[in-house]
């Protein structure tokens, strides 16, 4: 892939892709068309194939079958550190560093580490400015166990400073696995409701398993044992009346009963 071609927002393809861990088969014949400028969304039941899919995207894995393209270009034969350049996310495993607020979140970019103002809006983008603000030392606060004075951050927080992280790097192609796992519905909701602006001008994947903030994506892709059973708007995806529709009336229910 050449240099222009990764700085502009690519289309990405997956044609045919399989993955199997041994005897397992994870993905099956997926094939996905996923448009720039646009937040397209993964959901499904737990070890439906939604992680594996992004995790070949990035490719952590090569697939067993198929290819998966940037612009028309099979990623197997692009340069590892031009496609990590290429691509920015944080997965729902993501680090806990023992160093400054700061620096926690620079180390998404270590070039632009001391970039303060790249640090502040990286913060600014994934919501957690006012948590980072709120610190003793603001962006100098230490974190973590390991210094005497370390300020000890809730599991959700570790997420905002962990997303913004992420948002340190200007990649053409965003993808969050699982980003708000840890935070609570309004903290969720005020992500993905930035998540479409924050996808102009970029090729946005996103995994969620809260239906209210999924329907917001322009384009859902619903996984199901390992395949891809159903893709289109949440309102076309609702008159389908299939298994998406299913999954988000029955979490709508555990609200109105």
């Amino acid at each position: 892939m050449s240099e222009s071609a990764i700085q502009e927002t690519p289309i990405v393809e997956a044609i045919g892709v399989s993955k199997r861990y041994g005897a397992t088969l994870a993905l099956s014949d997926a094939r996905i068309r996923v448009m720039p400028g646009e937040s397209h969304a993964l959901v499904g039941r737990n070890g439906a194939g939604k992680s594996t899919f992004v995790k070949l995207l990035c490719r952590l894995y090569d697939p067993d079958e198929g290819r998966i393209l940037l612009d028309g270009v099979d990623i197997a034969t692009v340069d590892p550190a031009e496609l990590r350049a290429a691509i920015g996310g944080m997965f729902q495993d993501f680090v806990t560093y023992q160093a400054t607020a700061g620096e926690n979140i620079g180390l998404g970019e270590v070039t632009r580490i001391e970039d303060a103002a790249a640090v502040a809006a990286a913060a600014r983008n994934a919501g957690a400015a006012p948590l980072v603000e709120g610190l003793p030392r603001g962006y100098e606060t230490a974190l973590g166990k390991w210094f005497g004075k370390g300020t000890q951050l809730s599991g959700g927080e570790w997420q905002k400073v962990a997303l913004a992280r992420s948002f340190m790097r200007t990649a053409p192609v965003i993808v969050l696995d699982e980003p708000t796992s840890a935070l609570d519905a309004q903290a969720e909701y005020e992500l993905f409701a930035r998540l479409r602006s924050l996808a102009e001008g970029r090729t946005a994947v996103f995994i969620s398993h809260r239906f209210s903030t999924v329907r917001k994506a322009d384009r859902i892709f619903l996984f199901h044992e390992g395949r891809l059973a159903e893709q289109g708007t949440h309102a076309e995806l609702m008159r389908l009346a299939g298994r998406y529709a299913e999954l988000f009336n029955l979490q709508a229910s555990a609200y109105l009963d």
